[in-house]
């Protein structure tokens, strides 16, 4: 961090002399809060992450606000669309097997899919599901066109949209609106055979509903990369479940995000110093 913002052209100083912030401890809001105590004048923050749910009580509109979001969306849309082939062609279950087994499987080309979130990662997996001619649904905030979507919805649709989808894939920002959106209502009315796939944030799923769902084959499978809670402990039913694939929140690793987290912050402190639009805004109002 401290050579990009160098690459930038900006310059590292004592907190009480900055005029921004690159903030990089994740998960530690208390000592942000205690940062901007010592420099109330700060005029813009940049954190790590594109979720800011951790931040969410400190963002507020006397500065500008930016965040991860759309940096990892490559390496996050490529391992979403890996565990969607790795659910559809049957691969955890083949992966788990012992023995020589029958066929099983069915092809992404030509499949429903939806996708909950309009921002980078899903702008990136329209991009990569473009080749599996798949008709897709977008949810989002704000409803625009999106290059590759075949239709794109307001979010008070988004159970319409998850009926009849083979894929549903979970790329959304976690806040008081999201949380829990899937559960047992949501479950039940999706295809025997969809999988369910989340990139996105644990809390959008209600755990227990989606154990019951997969146990009771109510949808065919869920492929994880992140849950709730997290980490999954050892023994958590979801482990057993053969329906179920789990990474552990590896839709980036840090040999991925470095850098792409060095450009964005290179590039933030440019457009800072020159007085122009920077990447990654925070919208107050939305809380991402």
């Amino acid at each position: 961090m401290a050579d990009a913002i160098t690459a930038g052209g900006g310059h590292l100083v004592p907190l009480a002399d900055a005029e921004a912030l690159v903030w990089a401890a994740p998960r530690d809001p208390d000592a942000l809060r205690d940062a901007l105590v010592v420099n109330p004048g700060l005029s813009w923050v940049q954190l790590p992450f594109a979720g800011i749910e951790t931040f969410v009580d400190l963002v507020d509109d006397d500065r500008l606000w930016t965040c991860g979001k759309g940096v990892y969306a490559e390496p996050v849309a490529e391992l979403a669309l890996s565990l969607a082939l790795a659910g559809l062609r049957h691969v955890g279950q083949y992966a788990r097997a012992t023995e020589w087994s029958r066929p099983h499987g069915r092809n992404l080309k030509g499949a429903n899919v939806t996708i909950l979130g309009g921002g980078g990662i899903t702008e990136e997996l329209l991009r990569l599901l473009q080749p599996f001619d798949c008709h897709v649904t977008v949810v989002r905030n704000r409803v625009a066109d999106m290059e590759g979507a075949d239709e794109v919805l307001e979010p008070d649709r988004y159970v319409d949209a998850l009926a009849g989808a083979d894929v549903v894939f979970l790329a959304l920002a976690l806040t008081p609106e999201t949380e829990g959106m899937i559960s047992h209502s949501e479950l039940e009315q999706m295809k025997s055979d969809a999988w369910i796939v989340n990139v996105a944030r644990g809390r959008h799923i209600v755990t227990d509903d989606l154990v019951w769902a997969l146990q009771h084959g109510v949808i065919g499978g869920a492929a994880l990369d992140v849950t709730d809670p997290e980490p999954l402990p050892a023994d958590h039913p979801l482990w057993s479940l053969p329906n179920c694939i789990i990474t552990p929140h590896v839709g980036n690793t840090p040999e991925m995000a470095i850098p792409l987290l060095s450009e964005r912050i290179a590039t933030n402190v440019r457009a800072f110093e020159q007085g122009e639009p920077l990447v990654g805004a925070i919208h107050v109002d939305l809380g991402y």
